[in-house]
């Protein structure tokens, strides 16, 4: 233990997120995300215990999120064909609340959803939560200090 680092970031994604450079993505995803698939070569760390906002949430203490994308972060467009979620996740909403908490403004950009896999096997890092909620997958790229 750590002082000031919430039990949440182990010491695998706490070694990941700092050896991750400027503009590297990472994904936290929700129980649903076929995450060893995606993950491929890059570590998958996995805390099924926990949901992606609380994940969120402590990593913004430490994580610097990119200023130059045009979104602070991105979501997974709703797939027309899913009649499980009608509107906007509240998840979504969790999401862009907790990155304008930690000072970022751009709000969520989406993906459709095989260009947000697309993009997460890019990522240098994937993070499968235990969030139940559909929908709660988000991508960052890491700033600079």
């Amino acid at each position: 233990m750590l002082k000031g680092i919430s039990p949440l970031i182990t010491p695998k994604l706490l070694w990941a997120m700092d050896a991750m450079g400027h503009g590297d993505s990472l994904v936290i995803a929700d129980a649903n995300f076929p995450g060893l698939q995606i993950a491929g070569d890059h570590p998958l760390i996995e805390l099924p215990a926990v949901s992606a906002t609380a994940v969120l949430k402590e990593m913004l203490k430490l994580f610097p999120v990119d200023e130059i994308h045009e979104h602070s972060g991105y979501v997974m467009q709703l797939d027309p064909a899913d009649h499980k979620v009608s509107g906007t996740p509240e998840i979504w909403s969790e999401f862009d609340s907790l990155l304008k908490e930690a000072g970022s403004s751009r709000g969520l950009g989406n993906f459709e959803r095989q260009e947000f896999y697309a993009q997460a096997r890019n990522c240098r890092v994937v993070i499968q939560t235990g969030e139940s909620r559909l929908y709660g997958n988000l991508i960052l790229y890491k700033g600079v200090l």
